[in-house]
């Protein structure tokens, strides 16, 4: 008796335990990220607001969709894992035009390929779905207009 009370009690600890962390890991999350990589020397459109909460909240859109670590093609990262920056991988700005590469090769090197895939490539097929959808697919709108300085 006293065996299975203390595996019901394990149990139950350890679900708590994976609850807390998931609710503080989605209480750490910001609202908002502010797409503003260090891997460009001039931005040349307007940055990015991404509404993260939106997108993990409203649009239910789980974590590992954009977050990933990946090993051996598969993306091990989990919910509570460090979150890093897209260009602590992706390091270089954009591909040069007269450089000939694979897709793949461009996503894993050039962060401009990595979020564009990354994002356009989710927004295409919601719009696909629902074309009354409001997933951007067009450079203007997800870049606001820089503003001309006087």
């Amino acid at each position: 008796m006293k065996s299975k009370f203390l595996t019901f009690l394990i149990v139950v600890f350890t679900g708590m335990l994976f609850l807390t962390v998931g609710v503080l890991t989605a209480a750490d999350a910001p609202e908002t990220v502010t797409m503003d990589s260090k891997v460009y020397a001039k931005h040349t459109k307007g940055i990015v607001v991404l509404n993260h909460k939106k997108h993990s909240q409203d649009y239910k859109i789980a974590c590992a969709e954009c977050h990933h670590v990946y090993k051996d093609g598969k993306n091990i990262w989990k919910e509570g894992d460090p979150v890093q920056k897209c260009e602590a991988c992706h390091k270089k700005p954009k591909k040069p035009k007269d450089v000939k590469m694979k897709k793949a090769e461009k996503i894993k090197e050039f962060h401009y390929s990595a979020i564009h895939e990354n994002c356009k490539t989710c927004h295409r097929k919601i719009m696909k779905k629902d074309k009354k959808a409001n997933a951007p697919v067009k450079c203007a709108e997800c870049h606001p207009k820089k503003s001309k300085k006087k």
